[in-house]
């Protein structure tokens, strides 16, 4: 596309007579006899904005302008819409494939107007916020932690590492022989767990407080009167 100096008007891109022809690879006098030709079909303000007046003296003196255009009593200047008109007329390739790269290139081009500086109170009202929907994240994640229970794969460790902790307490001894013995520790285990945590199952501790869970297991020692008993046992089963 040739390089067309930018014309804004009333908030919108519009292009001179001049401008057009170059683009559509016509002249002036062409694209002004098809529009009188079809004058009834183009609207003022949708198609054309004509300047006229002191709204025309104010233009000529804003730019420069061709030569012959000067003296002239008004001008049209050409919306998207009025383009498309004129590349109708013309309906020729070279009209068509200018109309696509305007409407591509210029016409639906918006400029970036720069953003007004933020106040300093909007600024750390934006920023406070901001923390406090980080907090409001955190506290609803915290919450989600706090009312999850441990998953199928955590109550397995749970359950392996309290097997371990009672063999432990058996004296490393695990085999029918101590049976007996191993329900009684175990229940004395599971007793214990579910009183520390405040659970009827060890299926109910919260996700949250698993590797608390498995550091009382490994931590789990059976009471003095129940290692006694225990030990007494470890000694009848020795003679046996």
């Amino acid at each position: 596309m040739i390089d067309l100096t930018i014309i804004n008007h009333n908030g919108q891109r519009v292009l001179t007579t001049s401008q057009l022809a170059e683009s559509y690879g016509t002249d002036v006098k062409t694209l002004s006899k098809n529009f009188e030709r079809n004058k009834d079909r183009y609207k003022a303000g949708k198609h054309f904005i004509r300047l006229e007046g002191d709204e025309l003296k104010d233009f000529k003196a804003s730019r420069q302008i061709d030569d012959n255009l000067k003296y002239a009593p008004f001008i049209n200047l050409w919306t998207e819409k009025g383009a498309w008109l004129h590349a109708k007329s013309l309906n020729t390739d070279e009209a068509w494939d200018a109309y696509e790269m305007l409407v591509d290139e210029y016409y639906n081009v918006r400029e970036q107007l720069p953003q007004p500086p933020q106040s300093l109170e909007l600024a750390l009202q934006a920023a406070l916020e901001h923390e406090r929907e980080i907090k409001s994240i955190k506290s609803d994640v915290n919450y989600l932690k706090g009312s999850m229970r441990v998953d199928t794969l955590q109550q397995q460790e749970i359950q392996q590492a309290a097997k371990q902790s009672v063999i432990q307490a058996l004296g490393g001894i695990d085999s029918i022989a101590y049976k007996e013995m191993s329900k009684k520790v175990f229940s004395a285990f599971w007793r214990e767990f579910k009183q520390h945590f405040k659970v009827p199952r060890y299926g109910d501790i919260p996700k949250a407080k698993f590797e608390e869970a498995i550091r009382f297991i490994q931590l789990w020692r059976p009471s003095t009167s129940l290692q006694m008993e225990i030990d007494q046992y470890n000694s009848q089963m020795s003679f046996v």
